[in-house]
């Protein structure tokens, strides 16, 4: 299924929704689906499960209606289907003023769990910006990310890009959630 016949956002919604993609493993799994479909068996080679495993997670994302099947064939007399992501992109609710972030929360297990002789690029930068600034910083690296998307090839390795543009808690803020 080409990527163009796809909806450009998903939002996360219902409690349903929200249960599915905060589940490492399901992240994962939509990692796997997110530029080619694939069947249950691919899917669990991708990610390191067994098929048991793989397909009860592909049936939860499935009834959430963030993946959906996009063929099906016969093999051998069973009948194979191949997953794909219901959407592009999926967008998440704000998680609120001290809620959990999933998707930074996966990011940081994804990178955790890359390897650690492999090539990669972390940092960070306590910057000082006035507010345009730092609204017009978060609009170019939304732009540079979805520049790079566009030259994604499936054929090639994985690559993940996180970036996370946020004010903290103030000191008094903070040492008051401390306490």
């Amino acid at each position: 299924m080409p990527t163009d016949d796809l909806p450009e956002t998903f939002h996360v919604t219902t409690d349903e929704q929200l249960r599915a993609v905060s589940n490492l493993t399901r992240h994962r799994i939509m990692a796997v689906l997110r530029f080619e479909p694939a069947t249950i068996t691919q899917i669990a080679e991708r990610v390191g499960l067994a098929k048991g495993s793989s397909s009860y997670h592909v049936r939860l994302l499935e009834r959430a209606g963030l993946v959906k099947v996009v063929r099906t064939r016969k093999v051998r007399g069973v009948t194979e289907r191949y997953y794909a992501m219901a959407a592009r992109a999926i967008a998440l609710p704000d998680p609120g003023e001290g809620g959990p972030d999933v998707l930074m929360r996966h990011a940081v297990a994804d990178l955790e769990a890359s390897p650690a002789d492999g090539e990669r690029h972390v940092g960070m930068a306590h910057l000082r910006l006035t507010e345009h600034q730092f609204a017009e910083l978060g609009e170019r690296l939304r732009a540079l990310a979805d520049e790079y998307r566009k030259l994604s090839d499936p054929s090639l390795p994985d690559a993940s890009l996180v970036f996370a543009l946020f004010h903290p808690a103030s000191r008094e803020q903070a040492e008051g959630d401390a306490k």
